[in-house]
């Protein structure tokens, strides 16, 4: 019986203390543990590329030869309100062409970055950029090889221009080895209704 008694005495014992400590230690981690951060204005800004868009691109392949034209669709969603996730669809070239952009905003480095890949080339574009004052144009920096010289680096320049909530322009440069900005590819496109 006392036996009996001390048993059940220890298994009230160990599982009291196990719920305080249990209880405790999850007050500390609480009070310890930082609150998650919220999206800034910067992060906010971008969320005006949400949504379905549908667009018209020309794209010069070659100077002097004509532009290639095709259309395309974008479908941006938004990630916890910090980053924006695009997939545009087109045809380049009678060619089905895929591409795949992310933007965000770095606090610590006070620019907005993001990202770009598409289904025609092995390479991973990174961004980094700034907003112009009127709040309507992100314009970003990024380098790569040039396509005329594959073993030279140059600066590349894409433009997102923002002509209300339902149309925006995307132009996309390349610095020419005379030092001036040459642009490959514009394209309109409006939100979806």
């Amino acid at each position: 019986m006392k036996h009996s008694f001390f048993f059940k005495t220890s298994v009230a014992l160990v599982g009291t203390l196990l719920s305080w400590q249990a209880i405790h230690t999850s007050s500390v981690f609480a009070a310890d543990m930082p609150e998650f951060p919220k999206p800034t204005p910067e992060h906010q800004w971008l969320q005006q590329f949400v949504g379905e868009w549908e667009s018209e691109t020309e794209a010069v392949t070659e100077p002097g030869k004509p532009a290639i034209h095709s259309t395309g669709t974008e479908n941006t969603q938004s990630l916890g309100g910090f980053w924006t996730t695009s997939e545009i669809h087109s045809t380049l070239m009678n060619t089905p062409f895929k591409g795949l952009m992310t933007l965000g905003y770095d606090t610590e480095k006070k620019k907005y970055t993001g990202t770009w890949v598409d289904s025609m080339t092995g390479k991973l574009w990174e961004y980094e950029g700034t907003v112009d004052p009127s709040k309507k144009v992100l314009t970003l920096e990024s380098e790569g090889t040039c396509p005329m010289h594959p073993n030279k680096l140059t600066k590349f320049r894409d433009v997102i221009e923002l002509k209300d909530k339902d149309h925006k322009i995307f132009s996309s440069s390349m610095l020419g080895e005379d030092g001036k900005w040459v642009t490959m590819m514009t394209s309109k496109a409006q939100r979806k209704h």
